[in-house]
């Protein structure tokens, strides 16, 4: 088993994040591992109840925890400010207290509305974060982000609140489908691209699903790695975390455009990585070549590489200003001194004028 140890600079924040094949069925030692109390509430997705639902109920209920299993609607849909009264509704109804805990048992959707109940409810309980989606799994169950929506805008209502512990089990991976599976993939290409050229070189070797899934314990680990590295090192997102960023500048604003129904998370994300390297290289900032190399891997992974529509990047650009990377006034991104070595950059408003001419990327 691959574990790690998250630690912050502050006083009692440091937890467990632990990688193993079979994690999910050993889910009440390692609640024990980490929280005394013996009432839990469960928070997860139609989705992920139908896969695991009742192998969780019969370890908790075996183990003697007294424990509620919450559903939702599968869906970005579920992550709205509307949905938190009944939430905190049914625990007020179940007697959850502040010596209590929440368990976040699903993608990132589900890990940051159950991570922001539990930061938020009686001013914070405990929580453990069991990611079952690649993209959470590497991604948004590391760091302690958690969040819910607006009608104006995604994670606009949040906090930073810690897990006292992340258990993944790469077994779950097996029922993703391939377009999540891919979604993840994009974040998984992203650690190579800002950290580590001979992490970005495993996964162009490994080629597909099947050679990713054949090392994913060490892949999900090196990713896990990487992020505990930036996090520990900037925790609220003010300086060298917002390399993990690298693509999302325009990727979140696809992701808006499109009102998050046409691109996923990830594939905003691929789309992002290649549009402003092809732009880094063109203007002498990136190494010539490398976004050929980066679109390769994206392709294999069967991650789109262009916008289908590119006249909507007329629509696009301008959603960039409300980007949270644009500090002081000034549009910052993440660009590639190399491919395994990143740099935030400020640039001028018009860099990303030539995808309005049609860019290569």
């Amino acid at each position: 088993m691959a574990e790690l140890e998250i630690k912050l600079n502050r006083p009692a924040v440091s937890y467990p994040l632990k990688i193993k094949k079979g994690l999910l069925g050993q889910l009440a030692e390692e609640i024990q591992a980490v929280h005394k109390g013996k009432k839990v509430v469960v928070i997860t997705d139609e989705n992920v109840a139908h896969y695991y639902g009742s192998q969780v109920t019969t370890t908790l209920q075996e183990a003697g925890y007294d424990f509620e299993l919450i559903v939702l609607a599968p869906g970005e849909a579920s992550k709205s400010i509307e949905n938190l009264p009944g939430l905190y509704g049914r625990l007020v109804n179940f007697g959850i207290s502040r010596s209590d805990l929440i368990i976040a048992l699903g993608g990132g959707v589900i890990g940051d509305l159950a991570g922001f109940v539990a930061a938020s409810f009686l001013r914070g309980i405990h929580l453990i974060q069991v990611p079952t989606t690649l993209l959470a799994q590497v991604d948004s169950s590391v760091g302690g982000k958690v969040a819910v929506d607006l009608k104006e805008g995604k994670n606009l209502v949040g906090a930073f609140y810690h897990p006292h512990s992340v258990l993944i089990d790469p077994n779950v991976l097996e029922t993703l489908s391939d377009k999540a599976f891919s979604d993840g993939m994009a974040e998984v290409i992203k650690y190579g691209c800002i950290r580590d050229r001979a992490f970005f070189d495993k996964l162009k070797q490994a080629g597909n699903r099947s050679g990713v899934m054949a090392d994913i314990e060490r892949i999900l680990e090196r990713c896990c790695a990487i992020k505990q590295e930036v996090v520990e090192a900037d925790e609220k997102d003010t300086g060298c975390r917002m390399l993990l960023n690298y693509g999302h500048t325009l990727g979140h604003a696809i992701e808006a455009y499109y009102q998050y129904e046409r691109y996923t998370h990830g594939e905003g994300v691929a789309i992002g990585m290649l549009a402003i390297n092809q732009l880094a290289e063109d203007q002498g900032l990136s190494p010539q070549g490398s976004t050929q190399e980066i679109y390769q891997v994206v392709k294999d992974f069967g991650l789109p590489t262009v916008l289908d529509q590119v006249e909507d990047y007329a629509g696009i650009l301008p959603l960039i200003k409300n980007d949270k990377k644009n500090l002081n006034g000034q549009l910052h991104i993440i660009t590639l001194k190399r491919i395994g070595q990143a740099e935030i950059r400020k640039v001028p408003d018009h860099f990303f004028d030539p995808l309005l001419e049609g860019g290569k990327h």
